[in-house]
């Protein structure tokens, strides 16, 4: 298990909900005032959004105003910026390593780091985590309203839990859950229920009670222990607690400010005495129950198959694969639960009108109105990355608006008369895009595209919308743990020269390694989600203030920031902070042979299986994380198959060639066809199942195609059937 010490609570290690409430109710859960050498403040002041108690000055800053990551508030009341510390923004970032060159790091020892969500002490293991309201309980497959969301669920519908964890560290331990809800609970159904059973229905548990409201607190703080399990005994190290949080809101609490339903069930978790939670699936004993054909009690899942470290949500149970990429990080802190719910309901607004794109009962956002544009692909995030997955090509002549066309000059430049992306809205003159047929040549079909309207590229890259889970988790990974891979000369003789792109980082001019996107042209996801704001909607930020806009090109409209930083950061919290669904049939043997064929195979040599994340990431929930994204994250020479007609970037500003291809991540590669509808892989869609893409594998990875070519049909059935369960 990865325990995690970076980052202290500001209450002591025995169970107190009056401590925990002070804590997580906005004087923040960092450090206490402290003259520390790199800033002093409190964990609300590293967010970036101020407090109550900033710290005193620390020789490189204090407050929100030091040297690491820029948050969006200025220092704490009572504390004072350190000599390199600013208000507003922050300062400059992590300093140099001498290791990487000119490249900065996105994080390091000088990064104000979030507070943990594990601290494991003498006399206690405590764990903070946030949970969302839900439709129903997670093994109701006849309902299949579990992974889904609720109307308005940005308001009131998240909870901050506190388990604090004694077994095995005194005599008589027990595990404590401290709550606090956005709203008040229903007096007698503030329910935690403990211990899963399954008979008389799949939601049935043996310890099922209401919590204890603190009421000398405020009304919206609870506490529950347990100290033994069912049928009798203490509670040992390594003992299962499942369980479940249900938040029913009291309709009649200021009732003239109460919005949508009032009963709401939680997600369900597992957690083990002496060890913390962990991702599960129901591979435990069969229970008998008058609701399901078949119900199992939850195990632990190995944690070989935890593809995204802590933040791996459980098995889906419910019935519902099409939602696989939408929940929060298994571990998601308290502090980011609020942020994210707001996050997501970025992804999903239309920035022409403001209207929510899931319920009907969701409100428009109305400070979100007429942003679209007036050059745009189309009208909302979602539109694009529907369920958080990949697009697939549309049927021909339907125009490409799940596609982003790269367009420029045979140099990379931006096109004089279109900008760096097409964006076909209205009537502004920039042409649409559709596939007007297919090629096909031994069984592999290639698109043919056209071009309706004036000004048609020469030179465009058609790139259609990739998954989005797991991206805060590569954002993480140590700028020098892929360096280590990058041999552009191929010196080791492997036939692999992957290679890192440059780029510059629009905020600070200085240097990045570029991760996002299928040539690496962001480097962190904080620009990636602005990137796409711009190119892909027309919404401008502080991080891009100006419209795609040719230099010979007109009616492109005002360079004016007109999303909010604060919105910003809400959206980069979500699309970091998703969830990376857990391996399945991590055990078959089919699954293990797979894994082995696809490293003997050479397909490791790019979709590298394993990296720890930094222990300075700014999220806890990412920090010092063992992941498996079978990616490298470095540009490869795909071969001529694959090329497109634009090179991206000038070389003095880090370049991608019209070959190279950045190594897309595997995990979640198994729920395409549930969570986009059909299978289509590759950077233009062209793979219509998982063989194709392998096969369209040329130039560095040619070798590995062959080697799969020359596979016996066992041997390729297991290695897909690996593919598979990622």
């Amino acid at each position: 298990m990865v325990r995690v010490s970076l980052g202290k609570r500001a209450f002591g290690t025995h169970v107190s909900a009056v401590a925990f409430l002070m804590a997580l109710g906005g004087v923040g859960c960092g450090e206490s005032p402290n003259n520390g050498t790199t800033g002093g403040g409190n964990a609300a002041a590293a967010a970036g959004k101020g407090s109550t108690n900033g710290g005193v000055p620390g020789s490189a800053g204090a407050g929100t105003g030091a040297t690491a990551s820029g948050g969006d508030g200025a220092g704490g009341t009572t504390g004072t910026a350190g000599s390199t510390g600013t208000a507003g923004k922050g300062g400059s970032g992590p300093l140099p390593d001498p290791k990487l060159g000119d490249i900065i790091p996105l994080f390091g020892p000088e990064t104000e780091l979030e507070p943990a969500v594990v601290v494991d002490s003498a006399d206690s293991l405590k764990t903070y985590w946030a949970d969302r309201a839900r439709d129903r309980h997670a093994r109701e497959a006849r309902f299949n309203s579990y992974e889904h969301y609720l109307h308005i669920y940005w308001e009131k519908r998240t909870a901050e839990v506190e388990i604090v964890d004694t077994v095995g560290k005194v005599p008589n331990g027990s595990v404590t859950f401290n709550v606090k809800s956005q709203w008040k609970l229903d007096n007698g159904q503030a329910e935690l229920r403990l211990f899963f059973r399954g008979i008389g229905t799949v939601a049935e548990y043996s310890d099922n009670k209401s919590m204890t409201p603190v009421g000398l607190v405020d009304d919206f703080t609870y506490t529950r222990s347990t100290s033994s399990k069912p049928g009798g005994g203490a509670l040992e190290v390594g003992d299962k607690i499942e369980f479940e949080l249900s938040q029913f809101l009291d309709k009649n609490y200021k009732a003239a400010e109460f919005t949508g339903r009032d009963n709401y069930y939680g997600t369900t978790m597992l957690y083990i005495a002496g060890k913390g939670l962990v991702p599960w699936a129901q591979t435990g004993a069969v229970c008998q129950n008058k609701d399901e054909v078949l119900c199992r009690d939850s195990e632990a899942i190995p944690e070989a198959a935890w593809l995204g470290g802590h933040t791996t949500m459980h098995e889906i149970t419910s019935g519902e694969p099409e939602n696989a990429f939408l929940q929060m990080s298994g571990n998601l802190a308290p502090i980011n639960g609020q942020a994210f719910v707001r996050g997501r309901r970025t992804i999903h607004t239309n920035f022409d009108d403001g209207h929510h794109d899931e319920s009907p009962e969701n409100p428009a956002w109305d400070a979100q109105k007429d942003k679209l544009g007036p050059l745009f692909i189309n009208h909302s995030c979602n539109q694009c990355h529907l369920n958080n997955s990949r697009a697939v090509p549309p049927a021909n002549g339907t125009a490409l608006t799940k596609y982003v066309i790269k367009v420029g000059t045979e140099t990379g430049e931006a096109d004089p008369m279109l900008g760096g992306v097409l964006q076909p809205s209205d009537s502004k003159g920039e042409p649409s895009v559709s596939i007007s047929g297919w090629t096909e040549e031994n069984g592999l079909r290639k698109p043919t595209f056209a071009f309706a309207g004036a000004n048609a590229p020469a030179h465009f890259s058609p790139r259609v919308s990739p998954q989005i889970v797991g991206m805060g988790l590569l954002e993480a990974i140590p700028e020098l743990d892929i360096l280590k891979l990058d041999d552009p000369d191929d010196k080791n003789g492997d036939g692999i020269s992957g290679r890192a792109r440059l780029l510059n980082d629009p905020e600070l001019n200085v240097t990045r390694l570029g991760r996002f996107g299928w040539k690496a042209g962001q480097a962190s996801v904080r620009h990636q989600v602005a990137g796409a704001l711009k190119t892909d909607m027309g919404v401008l930020t502080s991080v891009f203030p100006t419209p795609d806009c040719g230099s010979a090109q007109t009616n492109c409209g005002a360079a004016t920031a007109e999303y909010a930083d604060a919105d910003l950061a809400d959206a980069t919290v979500y699309i970091s902070l998703l969830s990376v669904r857990a391996q399945r049939n991590w055990a078959a043997p089919e699954v293990v042979k797979g894994k082995t064929v696809f490293t003997a195979a050479g397909c490791a040599n790019c979709h590298v299986d394993t990296f720890t994340t930094s222990e300075f990431a700014k999220h806890a929930e990412l920090r010092s994380q063992l992941i498996h994204p079978y990616t490298d994250l470095l540009l490869h020479d795909m071969g001529a198959g694959l090329a497109d007609t634009l090179p991206e970037g000038t070389l003095e500003k880090g370049n991608a060639s019209y070959l190279e291809w950045r190594t897309p991540p595997l995990w979640g590669i198994g729920f395409t066809e549930a969570t986009a509808g059909a299978e289509a892989y590759l950077h233009d869609g062209r793979a219509r199942n998982l063989t194709e893409a392998i096969m369209w594998h040329g130039g560095e990875a040619d070798a590995a195609q062959k080697a799969f070519v020359a596979l016996p049909e066992g041997d390729k059935t297991a290695l897909l059937a690996f593919l598979k369960s990622l």
